[in-house]
């Protein structure tokens, strides 16, 4: 009987490489990965946020930036391009090359208010923006300070029509997220409150827990600490559910006071003409990873939820979002001339 010949030490490579490749198949099939078509990405990919360092888009977008790191194995890497209420940072976004390097962490002010306030945007969001990923949400919460006689939403409707001269509300400024939801409020119960708008929410805050101000609606971050140490008194949360932070206090609709549900949310968008194979790629990778117990516990420590949401379900929030602040801010005098 005529014996195998001993195989040669290329052909022993050529099995081990055919072994190799079928367990690779194997594996993909198993484990399947999120990844885009072709080589992407191939190198350092940037992600804008339109704030300074250390804000609340700031720091969403540098826990998206390590993730996606980790998943794609290339530095994802923040640029902070602030000013003008995150349109320095989108505009700049909205003119990059559509090839997924350059991504925006963009929020409600930027993308759904900011068109109806400024007449002359260097962007439409509309039109040069392609959603990626919705990934969190910021509550935003009603609060007087304690020697209002208010005890819940329905008590400062009552006080607001009793009273001869119209409440006053304090915001960050006009045009912003508690100004709008202020106006919102107002006209929803068809009452009238005075705007008293302010440069930021730190003087603002400041003229509240003073008491020359009585009334504010504000991001739930920046008020927490005040509700928690009894200098503030939270009357409700105006959005869909109630914050996590605040699981006792209710929602405004929960107390009769309907349409008042706003959501200050932030997203991933990409330049619109960008490949749908790479869309789709950021999108599953940022959802799969920033819905990490490891990740909530950090949104939660910065006052945020995780709250997630695909290209075509986030396409829809900000058409509905642009819709609602359009309108408010018709009604207003926030537009700027």
């Amino acid at each position: 009987m005529k014996r195998n010949p001993k195989p040669t030490q290329a052909c022993l490579d050529r099995r081990r490489f055919l072994v190799s490749g079928a367990a690779l198949t194997l594996s993909g099939a198993m484990f399947p990965a999120f990844a885009a078509s072709g080589d992407y990405p191939g190198k350092p990919v940037r992600i804008v946020a339109g704030f300074p360092p250390g804000g609340s888009a700031d720091l969403v977008a540098r826990l998206a930036a390590q993730e996606l790191g980790t998943v794609y194995k290339q530095a994802f890497v923040v640029e902070n391009r602030a000013g003008a209420g995150g349109t320095i940072g989108a505009g700049y976004v909205a003119k990059s090359a559509p090839d997924g390097y350059t991504i925006l962490l963009g929020v409600t002010a930027s993308q759904t208010i900011a068109p109806a306030i400024y007449p002359t945007l260097p962007y439409a969001p509309a039109k040069d923006f392609a959603p990626i990923a919705m990934i969190a949400t910021i509550p935003v919460a009603l609060v007087v300070h304690p020697s209002l006689e208010a005890r819940s939403a329905a008590d400062l409707v009552k006080l607001a029509k009793a009273s001869k001269m119209p409440l006053a509300f304090a915001s960050s400024g006009n045009g912003a997220i508690p100004h709008l939801t202020g106006e919102l409020f107002q006209e929803s119960q068809g009452i009238k409150l005075e705007h008293i708008p302010f440069k930021g929410a730190t003087p603002a805050l400041s003229d509240v827990l003073a008491g020359r101000v009585p009334i504010m609606f504000d991001h739930l971050p920046s008020v927490l600490p005040h509700i928690r140490a009894g200098k503030l008194r939270v009357l409700g949360i105006a959005g869909s559910k109630r914050a996590k932070a605040l699981p006792e206090v209710p929602t405004l609709a929960e107390q009769g006071i309907a349409h008042v549900v706003v959501r200050s949310w932030f997203g991933a968008l990409a330049p619109n003409g960008t490949p749908a194979s790479i869309v789709t790629s950021l999108s599953q990778n940022i959802l799969k990873t920033m819905g990490t117990a490891d990740i909530g516990a950090k949104l939660d420590a910065m006052g945020a939820e995780f709250t997630p949401a695909g290209p075509a379900e986030f396409e829809k929030v900000i058409r509905e979002d642009t819709a609602m602040w359009s309108r408010i801010v018709k009604a207003t005098s926030a537009a700027a001339s």
